[in-house]
């Protein structure tokens, strides 16, 4: 991949707000602006870096004295599912997969604020409006999508904005009915990518950060193999 140079002007380093994954914790960013002539090759460049997109800003943690959020990508090609995974996978076979372009609907916001007020009712998303909603699914520069997942009766089961990226496929957000616990829905939806990663030959699929101190963040490493990003580098998660 062509190397590139973004001008240190251009970014930006948000104010220390209290850690949303560890107690006690302050966290502060490191943001530019997805924009230029290529937004989706800046994307990818960024991601190597270990980026995360939001809209049309792409962050990486900066907390001072604290490194405990850590890129993790699962490598598609060498997955090896479990027998766990294997059970998962089938308990969600009947379900009809959409992908579809990234435009907020209301069914969808529904079912994301059933998922906030379930999941994380104390987090700072849960009081977002459907025109938050919406900039947050919509306001993208780069190569994004909604899957849709239903169950046979036509219910929606989640829904999953995705990005498209040269070298894989990235999760931006996921969310799903939490009264369908039984079936791992979270899970799930990263068999689903990382088997549609293989199916698009693209090599990685993106989880975010996998933090081994919270319990929320924690599950990322079962998802086998994965790399993580160091300072000399992806590498093998051997732990």
């Amino acid at each position: 991949m062509k190397r590139v140079e973004i001008p240190s002007r251009f970014f930006f380093s948000t104010p220390p707000s209290p850690c949303p994954y560890l107690a006690d914790k302050m966290e502060r960013k490191i943001v530019t602006l997805l924009a230029g002539e290529d937004p989706d090759h800046l994307h990818n460049a960024l991601s190597l870096a270990g980026f995360r997109r939001s809209q049309d800003l792409a962050y990486r943690p900066a907390c001072d004295g604290c490194s405990a959020c850590i890129p993790l990508r699962v490598k598609a090609e060498d997955f090896q599912p479990t027998k766990s995974f294997r059970k998962i996978w089938s308990r969600n076979n009947d379900l009809t997969v959409t992908e579809k372009p990234a435009l907020a609907t209301e069914e969808h916001f529904k079912l994301f604020h059933k998922y906030l007020n379930s999941r994380h009712k104390d987090g700072g998303m849960v009081d977002m409006t459907f025109n938050d909603y919406q900039a947050m699914v919509e306001d993208s520069p780069v190569r994004s999508q909604l899957v849709e997942f239903r169950k046979n009766d036509g219910t929606l089961y989640a829904v999953c904005l995705t990005d498209l990226m040269d070298d894989g496929l990235s999760l931006v957000y996921s969310f799903f009915d939490p009264e369908e616990k039984r079936r791992s829905p979270g899970n799930f939806l990263i068999l689903w990518h990382i088997h549609q990663a293989i199916k698009m030959s693209l090599p990685h699929v993106y989880l975010g950060y996998w933090i081994a101190e919270s319990k929320k963040m924690d599950y990322k490493k079962k998802f086998r193999p994965a790399e993580i990003l160091t300072k000399e580098g992806w590498q093998a998660l051997s732990c």
